[in-house]
């Protein structure tokens, strides 16, 4: 029964080029499946080495957090959904920081094809379950005002990658994602593009990686 489900699920993709893989709304999920704890509080396990080889436990610590509060207080031009999505790209930026000088990531931005099993480094995976952990970390302490985390969503569409001849662009990629409490709009917070300590983008999620597949 496993077996033609798993069918039945490629076919659609097939069918279609392009697949969606959404976590829905409950960050929690995605450690279930890496089987990985949760964060707790301010207490995170970090997936680092591709495809989250490593996991290294880090807890964010009231210096850090007061740290984080005042940067994200600091960058807000006004009170609104927009810029709270802009003081949380400043935050994660800052929470990669903090966690990479105490666990040694020095990830580079994008994919690193010789990098698999280097602790170091990070691909997307490890980027969308770290980011929704430190996402989750923000709400906690009461950081979020505008937006819920939800769980990270990944897409590919390998069909069309073949077809045109550059399949790396349409491989599978994740994203963490927000919910925009009033408009329910969902946003995708990538930090996969850039250094380890960038501001990650976020955009509307439709508008993410493969336009219009969300």
């Amino acid at each position: 029964m496993r077996f033609r489900s798993l069918a039945i699920a490629i076919l659609a993709c097939v069918s279609v080029a392009a697949c969606t893989y959404d976590d829905g709304p409950d960050p929690n999920w995605r450690f279930v499946k890496m089987e990985m704890d949760a964060p707790q509080g301010n207490r995170v396990v970090v997936c680092h080495a591709y495809g989250c080889k490593m996991k290294t436990p880090y807890r964010f610590t009231a210096s850090d957090i007061a740290e984080i509060t005042g940067t994200m207080r600091k960058v807000k031009r006004n009170d609104s959904p927009a810029e709270e999505r802009r003081a949380i790209a400043y935050a994660i930026g800052l929470m990669e920081r903090q966690v990479g000088a105490a666990i040694g990531i020095k990830d580079k931005a994008g994919m690193q094809w010789s990098a698999s099993g280097d602790p170091t480094q990070e691909d997307c995976i490890d980027e969308s379950t770290n980011t929704t952990s430190f996402l989750m970390v923000l709400q906690s302490n009461g950081l979020l005002h505008y937006h819920t985390v939800q769980g990270p969503l990944g897409e590919d569409n390998m069909l069309y990658g073949t077809m045109i001849g550059k399949p790396v662009k349409y491989w599978p990629h994740y994203t963490a994602i927000v919910k925009e409490i009033k408009t329910g709009q969902r946003w995708a917070v990538d930090s996969w593009i850039g250094d380890n300590g960038e501001n990650p983008a976020i955009t509307k999620l439709e508008d993410w990686y493969l336009k219009g597949a969300s």
